[in-house]
C-alpha cells in the first residue's frame, strides 16, 4: 500500500499557453540572429586571390578619387578596379608600409537630421546612437617605378581592413611600428637639442 499521494492541484501535466511559447520562440529567433555575428571568417585557399569591396578614398594612379571597386591581392600586386575599368596596380615588393584605423560616419542625411530634430524630449541624442555606421581605414605607403614615395588610403567594410593587411604581410610586405619610428624621432630629437 505504499503509494505516492498528490494532490489534485498538481496532478495535471505542465502545458504551455500561447505566451509562454511566443516568448520562447522569440529569444530563440533574437539568439540565431546574433550567431552569425559571431563567427570569423579565415581564408582556407592561399593560392586564390584575395578580393574585397572597397571604396578609394585618394592616392592610386588612374583610379578616381571616391569610386567604389574592387581591391584584390593576386600575381605579387594589389590591383584596385572600378566596374568595367582597367585597374591601378602597385607591385607588393613596392608597398612599404601599411596603417589601419576605424572610422565611423553618420548615416541618413537630411531626412535623419530632420527626425533627430523632431524627436520630443531630447529623443534625437537617442537616433543619433544608431546612425553611424562603422568602417575600416587602409593607408598604404609604396614606391613608384622612378623611386617616389606616394600613398593611397582605401575605405573597406568594419574588419576587412586587418583581413587585406594579412594578406599583404603574407605576400611579404614588411610593416614598421608606429611605436619605433616615434622612439627614433624622439631620440633625434634629443640630439638635436643637446646642441
Amino acid at each position: 500500500m505504499d503509494r505516492f499521494v498528490v494532490s489534485r492541484a498538481h496532478s495535471e501535466a505542465y502545458r504551455p499557453d500561447r505566451r509562454h511559447a511566443f516568448w520562447l520562440s522569440s529569444v530563440l529567433l533574437c539568439c540565431s540572429l546574433t550567431a552569425p555575428a559571431q563567427t570569423i571568417t579565415q581564408r582556407g585557399d592561399t593560392g586564390a586571390p584575395f578580393s574585397t569591396r572597397a571604396t578609394h578614398l585618394l592616392g592610386f594612379a588612374n583610379a578616381r578619387n571616391n569610386s567604389t571597386g574592387t581591391l584584390s591581392v593576386q600575381d605579387d600586386s594589389l590591383q584596385f578596379q572600378q566596374n568595367g575599368k582597367p585597374g591601378a596596380k602597385v607591385k607588393v615588393a613596392l608597398v612599404r608600409d601599411v596603417f589601419l584605423g576605424a572610422e565611423s560616419k553618420q548615416v541618413g542625411g537630411l531626412p535623419m537630421t530632420l527626425g533627430k530634430t523632431a524627436a520630443p524630449f531630447g529623443g534625437g541624442r537617442v537616433v543619433s546612437l544608431f546612425a553611424h555606421k562603422k568602417y575600416d581605414t587602409l593607408s598604404l605607403e609604396y614606391v613608384d617605378a622612378d623611386g617616389g614615395i606616394h600613398g593611397a588610403i582605401f575605405q573597406l567594410a568594419k574588419g576587412q581592413g586587418e583581413l587585406v593587411k594579412n594578406e599583404l604581410i603574407a605576400q611579404g610586405v614588411t610593416i614598421r611600428s608606429r611605436q619605433d619610428q616615434s622612439t627614433k624621432e624622439s631620440a633625434a630629437e634629443a640630439r638635436h637639442e643637446n646642441k
